[in-house]
C-alpha cells in the first residue's frame, strides 16, 4: 500500500482588514490530524499550517511540493478550514460559473482563487497520486443578506476591492486530461456554511459531521458513501447547508474507497480485557457511546461460546474515550482470557433543548419543569436535557421559541421542525417535551451506528428503477441523496416513481438477518420494507417480497412542479434475529398518542436506551418459526438518503426546468 500525505490547513485568526475571527478551524485541522493518524496507525505523512502561517503562499507551496511529492499508488489530502469568499464571475469565467459568481478560499493574507486551487491539485494527481479535497468554509451567493442564526458562525468573509480571481505571476495550467481529484465541499456553491458548538467543542458542522462518519465507517468506505452519511448528520446539526460531493460521475474517483483503503488495525469486533482499572471495552465515546450521567444504560455481551452463559451482560460504568470501563453482570470473567463483545443496549447522547421566552416570561422555567418529571417514575425526561449556554449543545439541538401562546421547535439554522405548538398550560409544555422526545428518539434511529463490525458492508442495498432493462442501480448524487423523480404529467397528473430495493447477501460462507427501516422526514420509522428475514450466503433478498415499492409524496403534500420528500433507508444486519419492536415509530402527530404512550404499546424503550435483543419468544409451545439466538451477536448499519422530487415544468423557449 502506498503512502499518505496529508497538508492541512486551518485559520482561525484572520488578520483585521481580511476576515472576521472564527473560532473552530482549528479544532478541525486538529482533530482531522488525529483521525488520519490513528486510522493510518501513524503511517501518514502530516504538514499543518495554522493561523497566520497559513498564506496563500504557504498553502500552495505546500500543494505543489508536499502534496506533490506523492506519486502512484500513493494518496494525497488537502483539507481546508476557514473563511470562503466569493466575486462576480466576468468575460470567459462566465462560461463555466452557472452561478455567475468565482469563490475562492481566504487564506492568512488574502484569496486563493478555486481555479487555482483546482489547477494545483490536479497537478498532484497528474503524478500519479490519489488526490482529496476537503474544504469547509462558504461558497455563498447570498452571504451579505442576514445575520448568522443564533449560536453559528458563517464561513465567508466578503471580498475586499482588489480580490480578483486570479493572482499575477501564478497562473498554472491545467493538465491534459480529465480532473482527477475528489473534493468534498461544506456546502454547495450558493451557500453558507457555519461553524458552532457540537459536543462542547467548536467545530465546523460540515468537519463534525464527516469525522463522525469517518470513525463510525468501515476500512472500505467510499467517499460516495462517507458523503452521504456526513450530509445526513448535517441535516440534524444545522438544516440549510447541503455538503457536496464532486466529480459525483459513478465509478469515478467518488466510489473509491476513503484515503485508497488505507485503514490500518481496524478490529473485527470490540474486545473485553482485564487491564490495571479493571474490566475495560476498547470502545468509547470517540465511537459514538454516551458518556456522563446515563452512560451505565450501555451494555456489551459476549459473542459467540467464548465462556459465558447465554444473555451475560457488561454494563458500563465509566465511558472514557477510547475506552469504557464496565461491570460483568452476574458471571466472573477469566482475568487471563479476552473476550469478543457486541454493543447490546445504547445509550446515545441527550438532545439539548435552549429556550427563548422572551416576551412570554416564564415559559422556560414551565419547559424545564416538565422535562424533569417527563420521564418513568415522575423522573427527568431519558431522552432530552434542557441547557443555557451555547458550549453544552449537543450534536442534535433544538431551540424552543416561545411567543404569547405558541412554541416553536426550531433547528440550530431556524429551520421548523414541526408545526408551531401551543404554549399556555402545563399540559402544552408536556406536549412539547414529547415532541422534543420524540425528535431525539428518531434521529437516535436514523444516525444509529456501531463500529467497527466484521459484518460492514457485507449486505449491499440496491435501488433500481422498476423496469429497468439494465437492471442497474441508482447512485447517490453530488449531494448524498439517491434522487427519485415523477415521471412526466398525464391524465392523471405526474407519476409516482416506482423502484425494486434489493439486499445481496456478499459474504461467501455465513446467513445474515436483515431488517430495512424507511424513516421518513414526518419522522416515523417503519420495517415494512423488509421486515427481518435471513439472507443466505451470496443470495438476495427483495423489499415488499419483489413488489414495486412506490416512492411518493405523503399524504396532503401536492405532487406540484418542486415538490418534495425525503426518507431514509436504514439497513441493520445482524449475526441473529433481533427485535423490530425498538425500530417501530409513528408519524409525529400533535394530536396523536406520543413517545411515552408508543413506548408503552411496544414501541422504543421508554428509559432512553436502544436495546438489540432476541425477538420475545411467542407464548406456548411452537414447532416451526424463525430461528433466534439467545447471546448477542454482531451488529452492523447503513443508511441511504432518498429525495422524492417532482420536476419543475419545462420552459417553453429552451425546455429546460425552470
Amino acid at each position: 500500500m502506498g503512502s499518505i500525505y496529508t497538508f492541512m490547513a486551518g485559520i482561525n485568526d484572520y488578520p483585521e482588514g481580511i476576515a472576521t475571527p472564527l473560532a473552530g478551524c482549528v479544532n478541525d485541522v486538529t482533530q482531522a490530524q488525529r483521525l488520519v493518524t490513528a486510522r493510518t496507525a501513524g503511517a501518514a505523512k502530516v504538514r499543518t499550517v495554522l493561523n497566520g502561517a497559513a498564506t496563500v503562499a504557504a498553502v500552495e507551496e505546500g500543494i505543489r511540493t508536499f502534496l506533490g511529492a506523492a506519486g502512484p499508488g500513493d494518496t494525497a489530502v488537502f483539507w481546508f478550514s476557514g473563511h470562503g469568499s466569493q466575486s462576480a464571475a466576468s468575460g470567459p469565467d462566465l462560461l463555466i460559473e452557472a452561478t455567475g459568481w468565482n469563490q475562492a478560499l481566504v487564506c492568512a493574507d488574502g484569496p486563493l482563487p478555486d481555479k487555482r486551487l483546482g489547477a494545483l491539485l490536479d497537478a498532484v494527481a497528474a503524478g500519479g497520486a490519489h488526490v482529496v479535497a476537503v474544504l469547509d468554509c462558504c461558497y455563498s451567493g447570498g452571504a451579505t443578506r442576514g445575520e448568522a442564526p443564533e449560536g453559528l458562525t458563517a464561513r465567508f468573509a466578503p471580498p475586499l476591492p482588489g480580490w480578483g480571481t486570479t493572482v499575477a505571476g501564478r497562473e498554472l495550467a491545467l493538465p491534459e486530461g480529465p480532473r482527477r481529484h475528489v473534493l468534498l465541499a461544506a456546502s454547495r456553491l450558493d451557500q453558507l456554511s457555519y461553524e458552532g458548538v457540537f459536543g462542547g467543542r467548536r467545530h465546523g458542522a460540515f468537519t463534525h459531521a464527516l469525522l463522525g462518519a469517518v470513525r463510525a465507517a468501515g476500512p472500505d468506505a467510499t467517499y460516495r458513501q462517507l458523503l452521504s452519511a456526513a450530509a445526513a448528520r448535517v441535516q440534524r446539526a444545522g438544516g440549510r447547508q447541503r455538503p457536496v460531493l464532486f466529480p459525483e460521475v459513478p465509478g469515478g474517483t467518488a466510489d473509491l474507497p476513503f484515503l485508497g483503503g488505507a485503514v490500518a488495525g481496524v478490529a473485527g469486533e470490540h474486545l473485553l480485557r482485564f487491564a490495571a482499572d479493571g474490566w475495560e471495552v476498547d470502545c468509547g465515546s470517540g465511537h459514538g457511546l454516551r458518556d456522563g450521567d446515563g452512560a451505565d444504560g450501555t451494555e456489551f455481551g459476549v459473542v459467540g461460546p467464548q465462556g459465558a452463559a447465554p444473555g451475560t451482560v457488561l454494563r458500563a460504568r465509566v465511558v472514557g474515550t477510547e475506552r469504557t470501563l464496565v461491570d460483568p453482570v452476574g458471571w466472573a470473567p477469566d482475568t487471563e482470557r479476552v473476550y469478543p463483545v457486541s454493543l447490546t443496549a445504547l445509550a446515545t447522547p441527550l438532545a439539548t433543548v435552549s429556550v427563548d421566552d422572551t416576551g412570554r416570561p416564564g415559559a422556560a422555567a414551565r419547559l424545564r419543569a416538565a422535562v424533569a418529571s417527563y420521564g418513568p417514575g415522575g423522573g427527568p425526561a431519558p431522552l432530552v436535557r434542557v441547557v443555557t449556554a451555547p458550549e453544552e449543545y449537543g450534536d442534535l439541538h433544538v431551540r424552543v421559541v416561545v411567543r404569547d401562546t405558541t412554541a416553536r421547535v426550531l433547528g440550530r439554522d431556524g429551520t421548523e421542525f414541526v408545526e408551531p405548538l401551543p404554549f399556555a398550560t402545563d399540559a402544552d409544555a408536556r406536549r412539547v417535551v414529547d415532541c422534543l422526545s420524540h425528535l431525539a428518539r428518531w434521529y437516535q434511529l436514523r444516525d444509529l451506528t456501531s463500529r467497527p463490525s466484521v459484518l460492514d458492508n457485507l449486505v449491499q442495498v440496491e435501488v433500481v428503477p422498476w423496469g429497468a432493462a439494465d437492471g442497474r442501480a441508482l447512485l447517490p448524487d453530488g449531494s448524498g441523496d439517491l434522487v427519485l423523480p415523477y415521471a412526466p404529467e398525464g391524465a392523471r397528473g405526474p407519476r409516482e416513481p416506482r423502484v425494486s430495493i434489493r439486499l445481496h447477501n456478499r459474504s461467501p460462507h455465513r446467513s445474515l438477518w436483515c431488517v430495512l427501516l424507511d424513516l421518513t422526514d414526518r419522522y416515523a420509522a417503519d420495517p415494512v420494507l423488509f421486515p427481518g428475514h435471513f439472507i443466505g450466503p451470496n443470495s438476495t433478498g427483495y423489499a415488499l417480497d419483489g413488489d414495486p415499492v412506490r416512492a411518493s409524496l405523503p399524504k396532503g403534500r401536492a405532487a406540484v412542479p418542486g415538490a418534495e420528500c425525503r426518507e431514509w433507508l436504514k439497513l441493520i444486519v445482524s449475526e441473529g434475529e433481533l427485535s423490530t419492536a425498538p425500530f417501530r415509530m409513528r408519524a409525529w402527530d400533535p394530536d396523536g398518542a406520543g413517545s411515552r404512550d408508543v413506548a408503552a404499546t411496544g414501541g422504543p424503550a421508554a428509559e432512553g436506551v436502544l436495546r438489540f435483543d432476541a425477538p420475545a419468544a411467542p407464548p406456548g409451545p411452537r414447532d416451526m418459526g424463525p430461528v433466534t439466538q439467545g447471546a448477542p451477536g454482531r451488529w452492523a448499519t447503513r443508511t441511504i438518503a432518498v429525495r422524492t422530487v417532482v420536476p419543475p415544468l419545462p420552459d417553453a423557449a429552451t425546455g429546460r426546468g425552470v
